[in-house]
């Protein structure tokens, strides 16, 4: 973390761990924000059972052995993920168990490229605003000066003063495409500037809010000055990762469960709450929810006496993003030396982006060395509904041999594709009903990263945020001390862009 600017949030006061007290807690779900609420919990001394339904911990950043027709064991997973650097609070609990940071390895540079050819790079930019914004418009092939009057800056002056909650104010009324129509930006750099955000929430712009697209283009682009690029993981998940995690969990006494199905939460008879936990039952002090959108569904409805009805229908109301596709192929033969790790794209059909594993991951560049060939992965986002499974492939790897001809060549080894559909939507107008941390029930909290916390948090980041920030409000009832919390500006960094955005936007900011 250097940017001087990022905010602490003092972690709630108390003693410093339980003692012969200890409350009992589930924790339903191990993806990201459960096994930061489990871990916080089980460092103060609570007795934590987490319960996860697959066979591996991670959520939709988890990954499981498979065994490729050349006999070769490998780690598949669910796709690439970009740790930023403006992942403090994820970072935070990562080095539980990788202190000196060698878990994750710097990527340097994603560039995006487009169907005319083009292609726009974030290396060597200026990292604060907005300067960052100034060089990438100079150096883009893309962005032509001349389109530049036609941006409305009036419209686009909320880009510059984002602060969370009230961005939610003014923007939650109308999704991103209609703003961006509204900002009148030149088109090719819609895909550039702005699309790239919204296919991190695997939707198109149309289908979310403009609000959650002003909140990303603060966190990663004009908030911090923490800069564009990101890393990877080194190794595949688990091992890095999460397998470690796991066995820090279970050396402070936290019993960690996978392949185990919760069905149910009501009310104990010893303790506050009995959890049905595959054929049994565990009675718990307090539960931390922290399932995906459609396991916590399935779980709120199959608990009708938990909190009230009120919440109950607001968690009914949250939605799940279209499908995506990611394809992975072990190939026979090398693609160019000079192919970046990630390359996104635009204007290449259903072709989002592609990933060359062996040239970050240490197993994917172990089978590369071995065997002579190399490691792709495609992903496509929001896939249309009249597309099926068998067509975005072909049309995927289409795509590639387009992008990367050298791939036309090459024979398929072994592949593996993961067709999902359950990543949290953000609809225009959904954020003052979306469910927060805080429940009804004191001792009952959410989390994940399609739970509201008014910090200007996303994706990986908003799950560790809302894993610990539900741990800290269960230990404030216990009188325990929690954790802090750090985030980018909570608003945005230039005063006199911000001055002037609010003296654009007038006495009524409010977008309908």
């Amino acid at each position: 973390m250097k940017d001087r600017k990022a905010v602490r949030i003092a972690a709630p006061a108390g003693r410093a761990r339980f003692g012969a007290d200890a409350p009992q807690v589930v924790v339903v779900g191990g993806g990201i924000a459960g096994l930061a609420a489990a871990t916080l919990l089980a460092e103060r001394g609570a007795r934590v059972v987490l319960c996860e339904r697959e066979q591996y911990l991670g959520g939709r950043v988890g990954g499981w052995a498979t065994r490729l027709s050349d006999g070769s064991e490998v780690t598949m997973t669910r796709g690439f993920h970009a740790f930023f650097r403006q992942y403090y609070n994820l970072r935070s609990l990562l080095r539980r168990v990788d202190p000196g940071g060698r878990a994750l390895t710097g990527m340097p540079d994603y560039p995006l490229q487009q169907a005319s050819g083009h292609r726009d790079s974030f290396a060597g930019l200026p990292t604060t605003a907005p300067w960052n914004a100034l060089a990438f418009l100079r150096a883009s092939p893309t962005f032509r000066w001349r389109d530049l009057p036609q941006v409305d800056g009036r419209a686009a002056m909320p880009l510059f003063d984002v602060s969370v909650p009230r961005v939610y104010e003014t923007l939650d009324g109308i999704d991103a495409a209609s703003y961006l129509e509204r900002i009148r930006f030149p088109q090719a750099a819609h895909a550039l500037a702005f699309e790239v955000f919204s296919r991190s929430f695997f939707a198109h712009p149309s289908e979310m809010s403009a609000a959650e697209l002003a909140v990303m283009f603060h966190i990663y682009f004009l908030g911090s000055n923490e800069g564009l690029l990101f890393d990877v993981a080194a190794d595949p998940f688990p091992h890095g990762l999460w397998g470690p995690l796991g066995q820090h969990l279970a050396s402070l006494g936290a019993t960690v469960c996978t392949g185990t199905e919760v069905g149910s939460v009501r009310g104990g008879t010893q303790k506050r709450f009995s959890v049905e936990i595959g054929e049994g039952a565990v009675e718990a002090d307090a539960v931390v929810l922290a399932a995906d959108v459609r396991g916590l569904r399935a779980l709120v409805g199959a608990s009708p006496s938990l909190a009230d009805e009120q919440w109950r229908d607001r968690v009914g109301e949250l939605r799940n993003a279209p499908p995506f596709l990611v394809s992975r192929y072990w190939l026979d033969r090398p693609v160019d030396p000079d192919r970046p790790g990630f390359l996104g794209t635009s204007g290449h059909d259903l072709l989002d982006n592609i990933s060359v594993l062996d040239h970050y991951e240490h197993e994917a560049r172990a089978w590369a060395a071995r065997t002579g060939g190399s490691v792709v992965e495609l992903h496509a986002y929001a896939l249309p509904s009249d597309v099926d499974e068998h067509d975005a492939r072909a049309r995927l790897w289409h795509q590639l041999t387009e992008v990367y001809p050298e791939t036309k060549r090459a024979e398929i080894v072994d592949e593996r594709h993961e067709l999902r559909d359950d990543c949290p939507l953000f609809p225009a107008g959904g954020y003052a009903r979306r469910p927060g941390v805080r429940t009804p029930d004191e001792f009952l909290v959410l989390a994940g990263d399609h739970v509201r916390v008014d910090l200007p948090v996303a994706l990986m980041e908003r799950a560790a945020t809302t894993g610990f920030t539900a741990a800290n409000r269960l230990l404030r009832q216990w009188g325990v001390a929690g954790t802090e919390l750090w985030t980018v500006p909570t608003e945005g960094r230039v005063p006199l862009l911000r001055a002037a955005a609010r003296r654009l936007s007038g006495p009524d900011r409010r977008a309908s």
